[in-house]
């Protein structure tokens, strides 16, 4: 001990004040059995770490075990920087335009909100549920962590742009991933009973919430019956779901609604984002709209829709203005879904609650610790919750609800939930179809763009050159 070098001591005892930092943020103390290792690897050596890339005549090892010994330190050091401090997210739709663009890739910061503890902790880096080409899973089921967060440097805000595991993300036909299996399930419902009348029950249901599990039962058997075209179904853990960005536009506590596209929260008007985007219903003169126009505005080609003369685009209030003015334009009107049973319905998906799109709430947001009241009818709205979310058992027997096989009036929430929007409102998938985002759902805070590619151009026009380092502001 005495022989040991001054600098290996030092760097061990930064090493030290790392490790130890890092067990008092986990939490584990347990840890800290850990550190005898340590100890080893910078000052008694006792144990051969490199012991596979010795040869037995004791020459430099080969090309290959160096390369392999690289690529196993570069793969460890990324799988610890995604999990705790922050990871690589790719825009793939056009949900959050004009605030994000498709092909903008993000850096996503995990310690705004606090880094989560992985729920499956032997996973693939750089991978999130599938192996590309293979498709095989990219994560074992075993071992599996419950539930934790780490300190970070704040709580979600409203308005904040947030990346969060999909909620709906959880069972997944494998070859068709949109739309979510729940909605996909209702929609196959319906359309089975439009065809055969005989499916539906002699008596009337009883509920929304009876009529809603019909149709999904229905649905289910249609996807069962079907892998050649519906796939395997999957169950993913909740740090394997798909990742979304989207705004969030309420946090715990809230009272949301959405009266004719403008957001209320507590009663009172919000001021919108800057960029935020509708559709307009657009009829020209004749004018056939060309690449010219389409590029002017910034409209990319999965938002380009109609049929001359009339068209269907989303436009800011500044694009919609720029529009009206030209000479060509016959008419330009926003286009708005009532809440009166005409448009297309929205979460929860009851004739007790006629919310569209356009048209939502009001809806309070749960909130940990707070209790709602419970009944068949509010049931909709409350059953993930209860269920998927935090794990109880919940049986509906003539119109009484059981939770755990306790008759239940009321629940009382264990996590805070979020509303998470689209600017890009009539372009988005979102909470209005698939309802509330929970707290262990959170991933991060994207704070900056560090490479953005327009894939409706080819290479090197696609780059956007403006885009890079672009700091990601509310």
């Amino acid at each position: 001990m005495q022989n040991i070098p001054l600098f290996r001591w030092i760097k061990l005892g930064i090493a030290s004040v790392v490790f130890l930092l890092w067990v008092i943020w986990v939490g584990n103390f347990w840890l800290l059995l850990l550190y005898p290792l340590l100890f080893d690897t910078y000052i008694t050596k006792k144990i051969p770490w490199d012991f596979w890339k010795k040869t037995k005549d004791g020459k430099k090892p080969s090309a290959f075990i160096e390369w392999a010994d690289a690529l196993i330190f570069a793969l460890f050091a990324v799988y610890m920087i995604n999990i705790f401090l922050f990871q690589n997210y790719k825009i793939p739709t056009s949900s959050l335009e004009k605030s994000l663009l498709v092909g903008d890739h993000l850096f996503v910061s995990k310690v705004s909100y606090g880094p989560r503890m992985p729920n499956t902790p032997i996973a693939f880096p750089l991978v999130q549920n599938t192996f590309p080409i293979t498709n095989s899973k990219s994560y074992t089921d075993w071992p599996h962590w419950d539930y934790k967060r780490l300190k970070g440097f704040g709580d979600v805000k409203r308005d904040d742009i947030v990346v969060f595991n999909f909620p709906a993300g959880d069972t997944v036909p494998f070859r068709q991933t949109n739309p979510d299996y729940y909605n996909l399930t209702m929609e196959l419902g319906k359309s089975q009973v439009l065809r055969n009348k005989q499916l539906l029950p002699k008596q009337p249901f009883s509920s929304d919430w009876h009529r809603n599990h019909y149709l999904m039962n229905i649905g289910r058997q249609v996807i069962d019956s079907d892998p050649g075209t519906f796939g395997d179904v999957l169950y993913r853990p909740v740090d394997r779901r798909d990742n979304y960005v989207k705004r969030c536009v309420a946090i715990p506590g809230d009272v949301f609604e959405i009266r004719s596209n403008q957001i209320y929260i507590n009663g009172e008007a919000v001021e919108n984002p800057k960029d935020i985007q509708h559709n307009y219903n657009i009829e020209t003169d004749g004018t056939v709209l060309n690449d010219r126009f389409y590029e002017r505005l910034g409209i990319a080609k999965a938002d380009q829709s109609g049929i001359p003369p009339k068209y269907y685009l989303p436009l800011t209030e500044e694009m919609a203005e720029k529009v009206k003015a030209m000479s060509f334009i016959k008419s330009i009107e926003i286009e708005e879904e009532l809440a009166d049973g005409t448009g297309f319905q929205a979460f929860p998906f009851s004739s007790s609650y006629n919310w569209t799109r356009d048209n939502f709430g009001p809806l309070k947001m749960p909130e940990a610790g707070a209790t709602v009241d419970l009944n068949i009818n509010n049931l909709v709205i409350y059953e993930r919750i209860i269920t998927a979310y935090e794990g109880n058992e919940l049986k509906v027997k003539n119109n009484q609800i059981y939770i755990n096989g306790e008759l239940a009036s009321s629940y009382t929430f264990k996590m805070n939930y979020y509303f998470m929007l689209g600017d890009n409102r009539h372009k988005s998938a979102d909470s209005r179809y698939w309802g509330f985002v929970p707290e262990d759902h959170i991933v991060g805070k994207p704070i900056l763009v560090w490479l953005s590619l327009n894939k409706d151009k080819g290479f090197p026009a696609s780059i956007r050159w403006n885009r890079f380092f672009k700091i990601v502001h509310k």
